[in-house]
Formats: structure tokens, sequence, C-alpha cells
């Protein structure tokens, strides 16, 4: 395969990179293809710490509650989780929740900046277990580096959610620093979602105006609820219908008791 690339792109599969700009620019489609198809699919369990229940239920909770708004509004906006991303010429990442706007949401095994045309808009990371420095100061400093719009930061253990921007007019990736924050009644706002997030409780939640967003486990409980309500009326609305039937036969059989019966008419 290798001889069907460029000669100054190598791939090194303990290391897979996708090409830098100047070299994928340079590819013909069918070399690009060759490319993207070379590229693992699969994240290393190094890139995927398990730190238990409260990590995966804050992701599957985050990703739930994005998908399902999203689906509602009808806003174009690709979200995943521990998805590989190959950014030109970087090593790979996955982050723990991940969106990009204005792209069809359809199902992805890898999201290949330059083949994509786009890079990531949003990034979540979680921590639950472990240190810190990664998603508290690697994290930051790359992600800014990288272009993404924004990063935010929920810190499980510690109960603490911290959010970062871009200022406008970032400039080149060397210039690149995020502006950290201000939670306004201990919310922030993610200009790339337009949405606000907080923590509530034990859990991060994303909210429309007022409203919070709902997960799966929400959903299921409250439409459940309103079944119940729903069977709950039409048993209680049978029993009345019961009941109703049963003193109209009463009145019935009151009224023919207190009528007087005629006298059969005598003919000469």
């Amino acid at each position: 395969m290798a001889q069907h690339l460029p000669a100054d792109y190598a791939f090194d599969p303990a290391d897979p990179r996708a090409p830098a700009l100047d070299q994928w620019e340079r590819m013909a489609p069918d070399e690009r293809a060759r490319v993207v198809a070379m590229l693992p699919e699969e994240v290393p369990l190094e890139l995927l710490p398990n730190e238990g229940d409260p990590h995966r239920n804050a992701k599957r909770g985050a990703l739930e509650a994005l998908g399902g708004f999203f689906r509602r509004t009808g806003r174009k906006i690709y979200r995943s989780s521990e998805l590989a991303v190959f950014y030109p010429a970087e090593p790979r990442f996955a982050p723990d929740l991940l969106a990009v706007t204005d792209v069809e949401p359809h199902e992805r095994t890898r999201w290949v900046v330059a083949d994509e045309g786009k890079g990531l808009d949003f990034v979540l990371e979680v921590h639950a277990a472990g240190d810190r420095r990664k998603d508290e100061k690697t994290n930051v400093e790359r992600y800014a580096r990288l272009g993404i719009q924004e990063y935010f930061f929920f810190d499980r253990t510690g109960l603490r959610l911290v959010g970062y921007r871009l200022p406008a007019g970032a400039g080149d990736a060397s210039a690149r620093v995020y502006q950290r924050l201000v939670p306004q009644a201990g919310r922030y706002a993610s200009g790339v979602l337009g949405l606000d997030l907080a923590l509530d409780g034990t859990r991060l939640r994303f909210f429309s105006g007022n409203a919070p967003l709902e997960d799966a486990d929400e959903m299921v409980a409250r439409l459940g609820s309103m079944l119940d309500e729903v069977i709950a009326g039409q048993e209680d609305l049978a029993g009345k219908l019961a009941e109703a039937e049963r003193q109209l036969a009463e009145a019935r059989a009151e009224i023919e008791r207190l009528t007087p019966r005629r006298a059969p008419e005598v003919r000469p």
C-alpha cells in the first residue's frame, strides 16, 4: 500500500497519524481515501481509561441529553463519544464527548479533520479517577492549539465544572490560548451548543433556557409515568361508567316500581 502514497508520507502503525495538511493537499482523491482507510477506528486503552460507573454514566447522560435535544430541534450537529480523532500530523485522541456544528450527523467510525473539512467545535472531558493534569493542563493547551472553540472539564470526584473558550481572532496555532469562562448564577454558557451547562448534585446538566435537558433514563421514567396516569384514568373512567350504569338501572327499576300499572281494558 505504501507505494501508492506520496513518498513524504509515512504511515506508522505504532503511532498512526493523518498526513500534514500540505501532504494531504498534494494527494489525489484515491490516495486520500486509502489514507483514511489506513487510520485505525479503534482507540488504545491508554486513551480510554476505565474510571468506573461515575465516568461512564456522566458521559452517557450528556451524550443522550444532547442527542435527544438536537433531534427534536432539527439542528445539524454531530456528537459522539470516544471517537478516534485525527488532526493533521497530530497524535490521535478520543474525547469523552465531542460536537461539531453544521455537519451531517450520520454515523462515523473516526473523525479525520482534513477529510471532513472541519475540526471539532466542542469537547467535554470527564474526570473520575487518577491524575487530573491531563484534563486540567495538557488538554487546555492542546485543544486551544488545535483550534477547538470550547472545552469543558467536569471533575466528577471533586464536583467541579470548568469551561474554556477561544477568544475571537485567536490567530495561528502558536498564539491560541483559552479564556476561562465565568459562570453566571452557576451556569456556563456554551456558544457552540446554544445551551448552558451546570452541576446538579453529582451530575452534569444541560439547560435550554430554564429547562433542563432530560437524559434517556429520565425521559423513559417521565413517559412511563404519563402512561401510568393514562391507564389509571382509563380505569377510573371505566369504574365511573359502570357506577353510572348501575345507578341508571336502579333508577329505571325504581321508576317502574312507582309507576301505577294500568288496569286492562274490558271490551263490551
